[in-house]
């Protein structure tokens, strides 16, 4: 026996025009990088330190020529005057204006910071993807070589390298020094780089492009690397800082740049002879300005890794 239904129109309503959408799709689609920078902005602590690097960087060309005081130019006259509305941060021991010799040493350190970071995102990306896509024995043998270069102390290696130029009589220039912090902490990037590989080789579009006949370069210039530029991203901008106070340290230690470039830690190192005679100014300027940068690209980092960890996405 066949169960009847009794339907009839009387039973149904007609659909208004505000409902006719109701199940479209309203949010359009978002790639990966145009959704790392919306969630990057969100993060007002991460886009403070952006906006204060843009800042750094602009000032670092822009402040040398706000008040008309030359790099070298002295005046015996105004020898360690404190800050003024003439000399906006005061004048050091030769007279000469600090606030353009500042935004010089600000010029000088983000760019060994900036060039030490990017030779280390170089070589490491290269050495740890040659690593992760070779076979397990010529892997073992590269690491074993990275392990050893990761064991000598780092700060050790910079300062021997910039003890044998200074005693050569040819000092510490800008491209000793960042030779020197890149001699060794580029093998944390390689390391980074050859877990990522060895991770997204095992991935069904690598492991479908070998299948197809195409060679390990090509795997890993067109999958593995792209796919590896989140951790990558956020390692270079943490590399930065730490190659910057590095060259601080040794600025500091009388081992940076030589006269007549001066770096933010040069420039702290001629300050703290004026610490005990009452001229603090001279010392706590540009330790405020490496702090600020230590600072910006910190939180930066930071919030690049927020964004770029899909887990946090909403």
């Amino acid at each position: 026996m066949k169960a009847g239904f009794d339907i009839s129109p009387e039973l149904f309503d007609a659909a208004a025009k505000e409902d006719k959408n109701a199940e479209k799709i309203r949010r359009p689609s978002i790639r990966y990088w145009p959704d790392v920078w919306r969630r990057l902005k969100m993060n007002k602590l991460a886009m403070t330190g952006l906006l204060l690097i843009c800042i750094l960087g602009v000032m670092s060309f822009v402040g040398t020529k706000l008040n008309g005081f030359t790099y070298f130019e002295q005046n015996y006259s105004l020898i360690n005057s404190h800050p003024d509305s003439v000399h906006w941060f005061g004048t050091d021991e030769l007279g000469r204006d600090l606030f353009t010799r500042t935004w010089f040493g600000v010029r000088y350190s983000l760019f060994i910071g900036i060039m030490a970071a990017f030779i280390d995102f170089f070589i490491g990306v290269l050495y740890g993807g040659i690593a992760g896509i070779s076979g397990r024995r010529i892997d073992s043998v590269m690491m074993r070589i990275a392990e050893v270069i990761y064991s000598i102390p780092y700060l050790l290696v910079v300062i021997l390298i910039s003890v044998v130029f200074s005693q050569a009589g040819q000092g510490s220039s800008m491209f000793v020094l960042i030779f020197s912090l890149s001699l060794t902490s580029w093998v944390p990037m390689a390391i980074l780089v050859r877990g990522q590989v060895l991770q997204l080789k095992e991935s069904e579009y690598s492991l479908a492009s070998e299948s197809l006949g195409a060679d390990k370069g090509w795997i890993l210039k067109k999958h593995i690397i792209p796919n590896t530029l989140g951790p990558i991203l956020v390692n270079v901008t943490l590399e930065i800082p730490r190659a910057i106070f590095a060259e601080a340290t040794l600025g500091f230690i009388g081992l940076g740049l030589q006269a007549p470039k001066s770096s933010l830690g040069t420039l702290a190192n001629s300050g703290l002879a004026g610490l005990p005679v009452g001229n603090s100014y001279q010392l706590f300027i540009p330790a405020i300005f490496i702090s600020l940068i230590m600072f910006a690209f910190n939180v930066l980092g930071d919030g690049l890794r927020d964004a770029l960890d899909p887990r946090l996405r909403k």
